[in-house]
């Protein structure tokens, strides 16, 4: 595949060979290579990974050349030793591989903490399981922003990045800020949860960022596909027009639908078909048969529950029927798991021991991994398939059950807790925690009459072929690049469409109160981001609408800035407004005069601290006074001094007692007290318009910078705000590009357009 680099980047002509396909290729990022390397004596050694999956993508990849991005398996410190542990590529093959390197810190924060015990039990429902942890968040972001560029690196904008499953959520996000026009579409295997449930996650905004940044979101069924909308719409404010299955945010629209995977539907029939039929004898025991990887999520200890409710409901099926529980090992080294493998064994033997009997006993234990020719055995010689996940993304043990039937003899029982179940309909569904329902369904497929074993079997097995995991490769990848498309036409023919978003957002919240309160950051919000402050001036454009919004009986306006009070005023230069200096120390306005008792006491230290600042001497560097701070503008700096310099001078900051910020190019030195803008704002609020504001008025604030985020968290719930910029991580209810949208937005609050129209 060309030479490759020490992290394992290809540097070869496919960006070449990807202009010569329309089409471009396909980039999988998953968690999982398809393979797991491990290094011994010197050499790496590759042993495939089972599942449909693998099988189903690497064709899709060889037909169209692409790159598959995961983790090895291997624990692995840097990007060179990664590039070790894939299989070397000439430049005949078109499938490539990418191997993201992780720590075994990193494996055990990102993949076992924050991925398996807090969005693995959440997603399903499990709120006590659920682990909230910032330290295993903060990893999961890391890695995922590790993912991220990797596929950056690994990908053009012809080519479509696809990336999989509940690990790397945030990957989109990361990779739509390095690459705006990338086509990206995200596969979730597992279930996407309604709103009052995924809300519980305090990084909840973050991950629906995530899944907002994809052209393309595909869930196992329109009921997970509803709940990502519901979720987009009341956490991040999204426009959704569910009809179309679409998701507007940030200017771009998402699609969201139901793309339930499938299974290799030939491959089992074709081994199933092989494979000894099974023998039927009037001595011989009916086999039921439960196939699960051992996960609370499977509901093994309710069907065990449901397994003695009929062996005492039904007597006479004693030494008649046989209960086979196919446990496969799962994450065998942690606690919880222990605890459910203690909870299973000790069922099954006290039910064996009530009701066995002549050497026959109801369950029959395996605790293990079987070969896919073993599987099919089972399959093939269970009348009676018991699949009661408690939640499932999907459950495709249940249509490989099926593929297997070839004679039309077998009966599914299926959760409808499955996100199979809304494809299978033909199935006897039942409610996995209601056992006496599946003790009687148990006993209903058991004396189900042949014809109409025969008629669900047929159904069920010709939609599953339909929807075998080819077609569903096939469906994905289409409909993905279909709505990467769309996407991209939307942002052609409209220019506007963030501030159009926002509107729409904005409008019915700001019409049920008869009072609108906006609070606007100065640089970088109000104007552009400047290396000098005083260049900072704002548009005549500018100047009209903040004047025209002050003088509405309903709108009141306050300039909220880092800068000092005098310098603030002098820069909007518009009596009667509000402002807000110096982070919220000092605010001036109609019926407002406030200093923060801090600013005297604190006074020799800012002074002392600016004194010292000076020695810092870095060019490019200045330092300014601001009375009640002082900033450090780093922006002339060199780019390779910068970082430096912002050491040095937090650290002289730091000395003199005072609490040291950042910014866009600049460090900070305040007061070390608890006030900041996010604690002025609602200083004002409470002052103007009474402590019970929020029953009179609307809080709008709108900011760019780190230190708005401290206004966006204080408004949170009570009011709204806005982000002006790109920003990875933020607060933020809404976003802006850059100045010149928040000037149109601002056009339109001044103008009264979100007043109700009582015609």
């Amino acid at each position: 595949m060309g030479s490759r680099r020490a992290d394992g980047r290809v540097v070869d002509a496919r960006a070449k060979r990807a202009a010569k396909d329309k089409s471009g290729e396909i980039v999988v990022i998953s968690n999982r290579l398809p393979f797991t390397s491990v290094k011994r004596d010197g050499k790496v050694r590759f042993s495939r990974s089972p599942g449909g999956l693998v099988a189903a993508l690497e064709p899709a990849l060889t037909q169209r050349g692409g790159v598959w991005i995961g983790w090895p398996g291997a624990e692995i410190e840097d990007a060179a030793s990664a590039a070790e542990m894939v299989p070397q590529s000439d430049r005949s093959d078109k499938v490539r591989y990418r191997a993201v390197p992780l720590s075994r810190r990193e494996v055990a924060q990102y993949y076992e903490a924050f991925s398996n015990r807090t969005l693995w039990p959440l997603f399903h429902y499990f709120l006590a399981r659920t682990e909230i942890d910032s330290a295993s968040w903060e990893v999961y972001e890391r890695i995922n922003e590790r993912f991220a560029r990797a596929a950056l690196e690994e990908s053009t904008d012809r080519d479509l990045v696809w990336v999989h499953d509940y690990q790397l959520i945030r990957v989109p996000r990361y990779l739509r800020r390095m690459a705006p026009r990338r086509r990206i579409g995200f596969f979730l295997h597992i279930p996407f949860p309604s709103y009052e449930v995924f809300r519980v996650l305090p990084w909840a905004r973050h991950l629906m960022r995530g899944l907002l940044s994809c052209d393309l979101v595909g869930c196992q069924s329109q009921e997970h596909a509803d709940h990502l909308l519901t979720c987009a719409e009341q956490v991040l404010g999204a426009t959704v027009d569910r009809a179309q299955g679409l998701a507007y945010f940030e200017g771009r629209p998402t699609t969201v639908q139901a793309h339930p995977i499938g299974i290799d539907f030939d491959l089992f029939e074709g081994i199933a078909e092989k494979a000894a039929k099974p023998s039927v004898s009037e001595d011989r025991p009916v086999e039921i048969l439960s196939v699960d990887r051992l996960d609370y999520t499977k509901g093994i200890p309710e069907r065990l529950r449901a397994i003695e409710q009929f062996c005492e409901r039904y007597p006479n099926y004693r030494g008649r029927t046989v209960f086979i529980q196919l446990c496969v090992p799962s994450r065998t080294a942690v606690q919880e798991y222990k605890n459910l493998k203690r909870e299973v064994d000790e069922a099954v033997g006290r039910i064996n021991g009530r009701f066995s009997d002549r050497g026959w006993a109801p369950i029959r234990y395996l605790y293990r991994s079987l070969s896919q020719d073993e599987l099919v055995a089972l399959y093939r010689s269970a009348r009676v398939a018991l699949i009661t996940p408690l939640r499932d993304g999907m459950n495709l043990v249940a249509k490989e059950y099926v593929a297997t039937q070839s004679e039309g003899n077998g009966v599914l029982i299926l959760s409808e807790m499955a996100g199979a179940a809304e494809e299978m309909k033909e199935a006897v569904q039942v409610n996995p925690y209601d056992v006496d329902q599946v003790a009687d369904a148990i006993r209903r497929a058991l004396i189900m009459p042949e014809a109409e074993r025969s008629s669900r079997m047929l159904g069920l097995r010709h939609r599953v072929r339909d929807g075998d995991v080819q077609n569903w490769v096939r469906n994905f990848v289409s409909s993905a690049e279909a709505a990467a498309d769309r996407a991209a036409a939307e942002a052609r023919d409209r220019r506007q469409r963030p501030v159009d978003s926002v509107r729409t957002s904005l409008h019915p919240w700001l019409e049920k109160r008869p009072t609108a309160v906006l609070f606007f950051d100065y640089d970088g919000t109000l104007t552009p981001i400047v290396s000098r402050p005083e260049n900072a001036v704002l548009s005549a454009t500018a100047k009209r609408l903040l004047s025209r919004a002050m003088r509405a009986p309903n709108i009141d306006v306050a300039i909220v800035s880092g800068r000092s009070l005098a310098d603030v005023k002098d820069m909007v230069g518009i009596p009667g407004l509000t402002y807000v200096g110096n982070h919220g120390f000092e605010i001036e306005g109609p019926g407002i005069d406030f200093r923060h008792e801090a600013l005297k006491r604190f006074q020799n230290a800012i002074e002392e601290a600016s004194d010292d600042l000076k020695k810092v001497e870095f060019d490019g560097l200045w330092v300014e006074r601001k009375g009640a701070t002082v900033t450090v503008h780093l922006r002339e700096v060199a780019d390779g001094e910068q970082r430096a310099a912002q050491r040095r001078a937090a650290a002289c900051l730091r000395k003199h007692k005072l609490r040291v910020t950042s910014g866009k190019g600049i460090v900070e030195g305040r007061p070390p007290i608890d006030w900041n803008k996010g604690y002025a704002v609602l200083h004002v609020l409470a002052t103007r318009h009474g402590v019970d504001w929020t029953t009179r008025a609307r809080a709008l604030y709108v900011g760019d910078d780190v230190t708005d985020e401290d206004a966006f968290r204080s408004l949170r719930g009570m009011g709204k705000s806005i982000r002006v910029g790109p920003a990875t991580h933020t607060e933020a209810d809404l976003a802006l590009p850059d100045p010149a949208a928040v000037i149109e937005l601002l056009g339109w609050l001044a103008s009264g357009a979100f007043e109700v129209d009582h015609v």
